[in-house]
């Protein structure tokens, strides 16, 4: 139970922080640190509830055990998207290092907030995932 709050409230605060920043258009570096950590909380619920499933233990119900893995496969997805969006952003540029400082910048900043944009829809997706989970197996 607790690694699954954990994985609700990291999804949430990523989610959160990230749909906050990505309104602003101001690329957060604290976004990817909340949301490695609640990708992580992700991998470690996965891993546990397949342990408690290996030993025996039923869920509580079928959906429960999907809605429990489905988060991996997007975080999964999230992240090939994510380079996705970033190929397309420096597509048909040519080379970065002949544009100006402020174009270089420019482009950055359009890159990181559209991996930000993808990544947090991610985290929105495994938060209302998670609390599905929570509620098949209360």
């Amino acid at each position: 139970m607790a690694v699954g709050i954990t994985v609700l409230a990291t999804n949430g605060v990523a989610g959160a922080w990230g749909a906050v920043a990505w309104l602003r258009k101001d690329p957060s570096v604290w976004f990817w640190y909340l949301l490695r950590v609640a990708q992580v909380a992700v991998v470690i619920q996965v891993v546990l509830g397949f342990a408690l499933l290996a030993r025996g233990m039923e869920a509580p119900d079928g959906l429960h055990a999907i809605y429990g893995v489905a988060p991996l496969a997007i975080t999964l997805f999230s992240e090939g998207m994510r380079v996705g969006v970033a190929q397309r952003e420096l597509e048909g540029l040519g080379d970065l290092d002949g544009l100006a400082r402020s174009d270089q910048i420019a482009v950055a900043r359009r890159v990181a907030l559209a991996e930000m944009g993808v990544m947090t829809i991610g985290a929105l997706m495994i938060l209302t995932l998670a609390l599905r989970a929570y509620q098949t197996g209360a």
